[in-house]
């Protein structure tokens, strides 16, 4: 298995800590490839992709994370989705003709005006009836995704986290510890100190170190000293799961009246995946016939481009 693309997990021995390593190379290009957001941008979401595949496995749910965040700055949401397997998928939307500073950070890109918040949403892959995602909203805090998302995992979920994020144009990486309660459900802690060195020294990493460094280099360097129990490492991948029937869907729940009227007006319905731009085309043949059988499993992705 080579060194990109992979998260790192680890337990540090008799202590209640566990932590975590990921470098997405190819898959974080992949998630960029239809986009051209702004450097300040494309740095946050890559943060938050490095910091939800860190989070993503650390939550016993067969199923996706989604993680947003959303405020009133030049950037209105940046949504990030990793499954259970480490699929991910990423998008930014931003307001229409608003100018972003190259050196703009997360207050001024998002949280201009201090309404911004901070949600993960826990999506089961088989839902049972009557069965909702849980959600957590937390109001958005500090001056970075890292100071953000330790904020909503001491509020919501009461597990003392620290991250360490990093991305440009080529990589987004990661590192994360966390603090399990109970001892997290193992059979003997008896090194109490470790939360506190292992802090100290993941607190000594740089961005420019994250961004260089594979995470198997980076594992030794910080904590060649702690006697750590190490999991597999687990291979991430791009995935997108729109689809034409995802998007039939989405037409039926808008009613017929609607779909018909943009029909009308433009020829046809064109929907275009925020995530891998990926574009749906349903002429008034394809509507005609959405709406008669009502089931959008007839649609294929024929028309997909």
């Amino acid at each position: 298995m080579s060194g990109s693309d992979r998260l790192l997990k680890f337990l540090v021995q008799n202590a209640p800590v566990r932590g975590g390593l990921v470098r997405l190379d190819s898959v974080w290009r992949q998630m960029l490839a239809n986009h051209a957001y702004p450097e300040p941008v494309a740095r946050l979401l890559g943060e938050m992709t490095a910091a939800a595949t860190l989070l993503a496995t650390n939550i016993k749910l067969d199923g996706t994370l989604i993680m947003q965040i959303q405020g009133d700055g030049p950037v209105k949401l940046l949504v990030v989705e990793c499954t259970a397997d480490l699929g991910l998928r990423a998008t930014a939307k931003l307001r229409e003709d608003v100018a972003i500073d190259d050196v703009a950070g997360l207050a001024d890109l998002v949280n201009r005006h201090g309404q911004g918040r901070c949600a993960i949403l826990l999506d089961p892959r088989n839902r049972q009836p009557g069965q909702q995602p849980y959600q957590g909203v937390v109001p958005l805090e500090g001056d970075s995704i890292a100071d953000a998302l330790q904020a909503y995992m001491r509020q919501s979920e009461q597990l003392d986290t620290r991250l360490w994020l990093a991305a440009d144009a080529h990589c987004a990486a990661g590192a994360l510890l966390q603090r399990l309660p109970d001892n997290g459900g193992r059979a003997e802690t008896t090194d109490e100190d470790a939360w506190s060195r292992c802090t100290q020294l993941a607190a000594t990493l740089t961005a420019p170190e994250l961004l260089a460094t594979d995470s198997d280099a980076l594992l030794r360097r910080l904590f060649w000293q702690e006697r750590l129990d190490l999991y597999p490492p687990l291979q991430a991948r791009f995935q997108c799961s729109c689809s034409r029937a995802r998007i039939g869907a989405m037409l039926l729940s808008l009613g017929q009246e609607e779909v018909d009227s943009i029909v009308a007006e433009r020829g046809e319905v064109e929907v275009t995946c925020d995530f891998c731009g990926a574009r749906y085309r349903f002429d008034a043949v394809d509507v005609d016939r959405l709406f008669l059988t009502g089931d959008s499993t007839d649609a294929t992705d024929a028309a997909r481009h």
